[in-house]
């Protein structure tokens, strides 16, 4: 009983050492004084973080999560409540493609370098599938590599130059271009068009390309849609446009706003404000709020029913 009297206080290994008694005979003592189980209250704030992120967070990002509520676990003890009490996050499978022949070839200035100093130093982009029952819903988007933020997306029932060309422009009115941005791509028909050449020339804007049959080089891109997919699409059973359109808008606002990154433990928006408010009169980026409006689709019964966010 000394042991488990003195568990919140000191390690429970080194007494088990002190004392010489095994772990395991320590644990099966326990497990005979029909004590309720003491990590009940862990699994409870877990099962609220899950309920709130619709149970998309890893045990790393739940770590994070409890940290901010002035909860403090090791990460591996947070993995092991997850798995026992059934609160682990849906399984993420990364897909990976290449498109043909090019027209315009740009060197791979990229060359899988996927840090950037600053906002809009560095954009990737991509064009990937969601399949309804009306029919497949074409998903372009444009992302940042500072904060890994959707700068812009567009949606259509084509997969044309138009889709493409239209997502750029949408990232051209809400951000500041500079000379030194670059946006990567793959060797999509799309992107070496003369269309997206004359359009990123328009704009100042740097391309750079994926190596052929090196899908890793565009890996972010890549990367946010198996994120989406995962944590929202591949959970609902998609009937038409129009709610395709309205969940993805929905997650992308949820992604921007609310989920945190492990790496910087900040959500997109919150690594993006902290870079304006150290840097006032910089002029590179534009006040990232403007997402609020841009991404924040409107929310019915039906939508919050498929994919569940807390906002």
């Amino acid at each position: 009983m000394v042991i488990y009297r003195h568990k919140d206080k000191y390690s429970i290994s080194e007494m088990c050492r002190f004392f010489n008694v095994s772990r395991s005979g320590y644990y099966g003592y326990v497990s005979r004084l029909n004590i309720p189980a003491w990590d009940l209250p862990l699994a409870e704030k877990i099962r609220e973080c899950q309920d709130k992120c619709g149970k998309t967070y890893g045990y790393r990002r739940v770590h994070i999560w409890l940290e901010r509520n002035g909860i403090y676990r090791n990460p591996k003890t947070i993995l092991r409540v997850m798995q026992k009490y059934g609160l682990l996050s849906v399984i993420r499978r990364k897909k990976y493609r290449n498109y043909g022949e090019y027209l315009h070839k740009y060197p791979n200035l990229l060359n899988r370098d996927f840090s950037a100093q600053r906002p809009n130093q560095k954009w990737v982009t991509d064009i990937s599938y969601i399949h309804t029952k009306q029919g497949v819903l074409y998903l372009s988007i444009i992302r940042d590599l500072y904060d890994n933020s959707i700068i812009a997306y567009k949606t259509g029932t084509e997969q044309n130059i138009n889709l493409v060309l239209s997502t750029i422009r949408a990232a051209k009115i809400k951000e500041k271009v500079t000379a030194e941005l670059q946006l990567h791509s793959d060797q999509g028909f799309q992107y070496t068009s003369t269309a997206y050449f004359k359009l990123t020339q328009s704009y100042g804007i740097t391309p750079s390309m994926s190596r052929r049959g090196n899908p890793y080089d565009n890996a972010l891109a890549e990367n946010f849609f198996s994120i989406l997919k995962t944590e929202c699409i591949y959970r609902t059973k998609l009937q038409t446009y129009e709610e395709a359109r309205l969940l993805i808008g929905e997650y992308i606002y949820f992604y921007n706003h609310q989920r945190i990154q492990t790496k910087t433990k900040l959500t997109p928006l919150e690594k993006r404000s902290q870079y304006v408010a150290q840097n006032p009169i910089s002029t590179t980026v534009k006040a990232f709020f403007v997402l609020s409006a841009q991404f924040g689709a409107v929310h019915t019964p039906k939508v919050l029913f498929l994919c569940k966010f807390s906002h």
